[in-house]
């Protein structure tokens, strides 16, 4: 027997979660086969057959937390295709009499529960992502005849929901013998009004690190505006030639990512890190990017940004995204970060006190764009004003360094011709 093991997750991961199992006991595999995933704190994890035979036993269940190098399972080097075969054959006899069972329902007045047990059989065969297995497991959808629009056809939430939205016969059937809502208290047109659920332990892990940011440091925020118009007048002349010449569409974080590597080569202490009680000095920076994912938030970095223009920035960024919504993240690209932007004007935020991602010691929140009235010259205009935010920590940063990076990002992007130089 060979034993398949939790293989090394990453800088400071040392736990996961089964999101999945993709092969069954008894099923014939070929080495480099995808026996399992398994979902960190930061990207899924596919563990593959160290060795072709049959998977002869699994030693751990999907939602199981497990470490780093613990058995998952046992893969039968001796086992014949013959064994796959077979496993495959009691499948198909088990799924013969699912459907049979699932005729004999929707022959006769079975009660409205029972066309919820088959979507617990089809998770071990449809590769759906585990939002997805949960949300049909929570609203009685089958994956087996949901249309998955993912990456190599993976049912995702989004598919699961509509599948939820569409009308059924067996729905239409069920309809009608249901019990008035006084009949079941506690109740709302029949469904549960509380559910539980376990957090992932992405979700865990998130909620640890922001814990330990905000007990771990001494938090604080400094706030000051940025009038966009002259960045937004640049951007709009020159977005439409640098699409076409260079395949690049210019947002503004760009923009944001050279200012605030600008500032931090003048102020590089708001680039640094603490490890316990000594300083690390960070001689580059690499510029992590928050992202709000389906499966939680993520920060991958840009490296070397202070190494690169404003135009390989952008397609850092693009390329990023692109792999966040893909979940083709690596360890690489979520690790090693020294200074962090996360974005809540995205989602219409106005101002917020973004938390510090720990162990580095301050944030840069960009906000809604939105005009308001503002002095100019001793005359009131309408301009494109953005609030920014700096959280940094203050055992490490003084107050005067915080206002004075804030202030220098907020002139860079109101002359954005200067950096552009530079």
């Amino acid at each position: 027997m060979i034993a398949i093991k939790v293989p090394p997750l990453g800088e400071s991961i040392v736990e996961a979660t089964i999101s999945r199992w993709v092969k069954r006991e008894g099923e014939a595999v070929s080495a480099g086969d995808t026996l399992v995933e398994l979902e960190t704190d930061k990207i899924t994890v596919e563990v593959p057959a160290p060795s072709s035979g049959v998977l002869a036993k699994r030693l751990k269940a999907e939602g199981d937390v497990v470490a780093v190098d613990e058995a998952l399972g046992e893969i039968d080097e001796s086992g014949a295709a013959g064994a796959g075969a077979a496993g495959a054959s009691t499948a198909a006899v088990g799924a013969a009499a699912g459907a049979a069972g699932a005729g004999t329902a929707a022959a006769g007045t079975a009660p409205a529960a029972a066309p919820t047990a088959p979507p617990a059989a089809a998770h071990a065969e449809v590769r759906a992502s585990p939002a997805a297995q949960r949300v049909a497991a929570e609203r009685g959808v089958d994956l087996a005849g949901v249309a998955g629009t993912g990456r190599g056809g993976v049912v995702s939430k989004p598919d699961v929901l509509q599948a939820a939205k569409a009308p059924t016969a067996s729905a239409g059937a069920s309809a009608a013998p249901a019990a008035p809502a006084s009949a079941a208290p506690g109740r709302v047109n029949g469904a549960s009004r509380e559910t539980r659920e376990k957090m992932t332990t992405r979700r865990r892990r998130i909620a640890e690190n922001l814990l330990a940011s905000q007990q771990q440091t001494a938090h604080l925020t400094t706030f000051n505006e940025i009038d966009m118009s002259a960045v937004s007048a640049l951007r709009d002349r020159v977005r439409e030639r640098v699409e076409k010449e260079h395949g690049v569409r210019l947002s503004f974080m760009p923009f944001f990512v050279k200012a605030a590597v600008m500032a931090l080569e003048t102020y590089p202490l708001v680039n640094a890190s603490l490890d316990g009680d000594t300083i690390v000095h960070h001689h580059y920076v690499n510029m992590g990017i928050a992202v709000a994912s389906e499966a939680g938030l993520v920060v991958p970095n840009i490296k070397d940004a202070d190494r690169k223009g404003t135009l390989e920035i952008s397609r850092d960024i693009v390329a990023l995204a692109k792999k966040a919504r893909d979940g083709k993240l690596t360890m690489e690209d979520l690790t090693g970060g020294t200074f962090t932007i996360t974005n809540g004007g995205v989602f219409g935020s106005l101002i917020s006190t973004p938390i510090i991602n720990f162990p580095q010691v301050a944030i840069l929140g960009l906000h809604k764009i939105q005009d308001r009235p503002v002095a100019v010259n001793g005359q009131v205009v309408i301009r494109p004003m953005m609030y920014v935010a700096l959280s940094y920590d203050h055992r490490l940063i003084d107050g005067q360094q915080a206002v004075l990076f804030l202030v220098r990002v907020k002139e860079l992007m109101e002359d954005p011709s200067t950096m552009l130089i530079a």
